[in-house]
């Protein structure tokens, strides 16, 4: 066994119904002010939270899919202005790390701009509580902002973006439709093999990793078929949540370095990005180690048969899977942008710009 760190600070707060004890749970973390950050579809949950949990001194829902800094500057200024203590995040992924990404910015000397092109933040932050709505990004256990401005995206790792606390309710995503479901839910998968096929894997990742895989196999078409089915939400929310165990310190690797061109010049949705070269990179980084791995999670016939699983899920929701889904697609520049991205070092396979061009080739 390898020498390896393990650290996870956040303190999980986990099950049907968890959130109607938010107040207990903002007082037994001593917060006495809080502003909400949620997605605008959420105002109106995020309202009903207010009346009952007085501590929530205002919401912030003027978040976009793709999170830009604009917003996370808007939140960060209506923190500071009510002298809050934390910023609630209750979302998706984009509204989470809004809210990751105002709190480390609400009490910093440094222009928000600066923040973002140097990943420069104050020692001093505001407290982070992460409330998903989704099963999939795992960002409420994850010290990462994605965030935007304008065209550029990028992804910021780092110790500030750490909630101190997660409250994650499957009652929540009773009513995410059934395509969201399926992005995010392959997500969750994508990220729970990327962080154990990762060049930096450890034992305990890998141990989240595989019971997430298996998690996802069993419940993900559940959830897609009936939304209300509680139990299936409840074995995806905490599928996702180890997912998101699995990769925050291996981090992920050759999907999610795909992703990041795909969503920008292609506009795929993250989940569906991700999804888009999920089932190439299993054939690609397959291993013995990842073959006896799948086993335990309930693959008898390995990757072989996850390939197989994948693609039909992915057929199941009418996700795009060829190039010629996207338009006019310039196959050289899109293997070169992912070849480049830094979480393509994390891959076991070495990918060159002419390996990836052949992989996207394959998918014409």
């Amino acid at each position: 066994m390898n020498e390896f760190v393990f650290a996870q600070p956040v303190r999980l707060y986990f099950g049907a119904g968890r959130l109607d004890t938010l107040s207990d749970i903002l007082k037994e973390l001593g917060v006495s002010k809080a502003v909400m950050v949620c997605d605008p579809f959420l105002r109106a949950k995020a309202e009903e939270l207010r009346k009952k949990c007085p501590v929530i001194m205002d919401i912030f829902s003027d978040v976009e899919p793709n999170p830009q800094l604009r917003g996370a500057e808007a939140a960060a200024l209506m923190a500071r202005e009510l002298q809050a203590e934390a910023i609630i995040g209750m979302g998706g992924g984009s509204t989470m790390d809004t809210a990751k990404f105002a709190a480390a910015t609400a009490l910093s000397e440094l222009p928000i701009d600066v923040c973002y092109e140097q990943a420069r933040f104050a020692e001093k932050r505001l407290l982070v509580i992460a409330i998903p709505s989704t099963a999939g990004t795992g960002s409420e256990v994850t010290q990462v902002s994605v965030m935007s401005r304008g065209e550029e995206k990028k992804t910021i790792n780092n110790p500030v973006f750490m909630p101190v606390a997660a409250v994650v309710d499957p009652c929540l995503m009773l009513t995410v439709p059934p395509k969201t479901t399926m992005m995010t839910g392959l997500d969750a998968l994508s990220h729970a093999l990327e962080g154990f096929w990762s060049v930096n894997h450890q034992p305990i990742c890998d141990l989240y990793a595989e019971e997430a895989i298996r998690l996802v196999l069993r419940n993900l078409e559940r959830s897609f078929r009936d939304g209300q089915d509680l139990e299936a939400r409840s074995n995806m929310a905490y599928a996702a949540l180890l997912a998101g165990l699995a990769f925050g310190q291996p981090k992920t690797a050759g999907c999610h370095a795909c992703s990041y061109p795909l969503s920008q010049d292609y506009h795929l949705p993250h989940g569906e990005a991700c999804a888009f070269t999920l089932d190439s990179f299993v054939q690609i980084n397959t291993s013995p180690r990842m073959e006896e791995m799948l086993q335990r999670a309930g693959l008898p016939g390995g990757s072989v048969e996850l390939v197989s699983r994948i693609r039909a899920l992915k057929a199941l929701a009418g996700l795009r899977t060829k190039l010629g889904n996207l338009g006019q697609v310039d196959v050289e520049k899109l293997a070169e942008d992912c070849a480049v991205h830094p979480l393509m070092r994390n891959n076991p396979v070495k990918m060159s710009p002419e390996a990836l061009k052949s992989m996207f080739e394959a998918l014409s």
